[in-house]
């Protein structure tokens, strides 16, 4: 099946963009990657009268550290760019391990990060990395600028809060605790590309905070950020307890679904095993 018909406008800065989403709204939509956007386009899910290239827009290229600001990734940073930076690897390891497991290195050359959570699927592979890590994702109109939480981010299946003549311009990942540990375990039906049938991300502090984060995707209407999980280490007991009341907390916050990919059960089972494996890897790192 071709493409539908669309005009494609290449504007030079972040000002023409929002003009230009400000003008055409839900008429209008942003393309950097496009490795979600294109499909979707062929297969006619959607047909935009116009398609807004913003890959070349210099303040949405941007990829930097700052001890204080934290990562600063840019709508048109591919998957790639991100995954060879070394501080990410180093001090956002959910990140970097979400975004190596993500679809395959070719596609990882186009695909964004920003494109990834603007997708808002459910089994987004990204969207429980930045969930345990605060994210914040900087939505820019012709109002000015306004800064999402991470957790208001996603509302539904494919959904997110951005309204129509809004676009995301960059996501802040602010630095972790020194002593964070953090990791992205993905399972899937075969050791190639593929969507996580369970995805869990978890960060683990030191005392004094002593904070445990955990997020899943595939396991509910959106990524789910499990925050009855963070006092858990706080009560000090041994790391199997831990292991043991966490998953609990997640098998009663998640809700699963049968669908082509696998069914429900087999999902409970597997969100249980990647929690388990996760948190024991962190939990003796720590």
């Amino acid at each position: 099946m071709p493409y539908p018909k669309f005009d494609y406008l290449k504007p030079d800065t972040l000002e023409e963009a929002t003009d230009i989403l400000a003008q055409h709204e839900e008429d209008a939509k942003i393309i950097a990657g496009g490795s979600d956007l294109l499909p979707d386009l062929r297969a006619r899910l959607i047909e935009p009268r116009y398609l807004v290239d913003v890959k070349e827009i210099e303040e949405m290229k941007e990829l930097s550290y700052d001890d204080e600001k934290g990562l600063t990734i840019g709508a048109a940073v591919s998957l790639n760019e991100i995954a060879e930076l070394d501080i990410v690897k180093e001090i956002f390891k959910p990140l970097w391990s979400s975004v190596t497991q993500l679809a395959d290195p070719t596609i990882r050359n186009r695909a964004t990060l920003v494109g990834n959570i603007c997708t808002a699927s459910p089994a987004g592979d990204s969207a429980p990395a930045l969930l345990v890590l605060d994210a914040e994702v900087n939505a820019v109109s012709e109002s000015g600028e306004r800064k999402i939480p991470i957790q208001d981010f996603f509302t539904g299946v494919k959904r997110n809060s951005l309204g129509d003549k809004e676009l995301v311009k960059s996501v802040t990942v602010p630095t972790p605790p020194e002593t964070a540990v953090g990791d992205y375990l993905k399972w899937r039906r075969t050791r190639g590309e593929d969507l996580s049938l369970v995805g869990v991300a978890a960060l683990v502090t030191e005392p004094p905070s002593g904070v445990l984060k955990i997020a899943l995707s595939s396991v509910a209407p959106i990524p789910i950020y499990i925050s009855e999980a963070e006092e858990i280490l706080k009560d000090k007991k041994s790391v199997d307890a831990v292991i043991e009341k966490a998953v609990t907390v997640v098998k009663e916050k998640i809700s699963p679904i049968t669908d082509v990919r696998c069914g429900e059960s087999y999902r409970l089972h597997m969100a249980e095993v990647l929690t388990r494996n996760i948190l024991k890897k962190l939990l003796e790192e720590r």
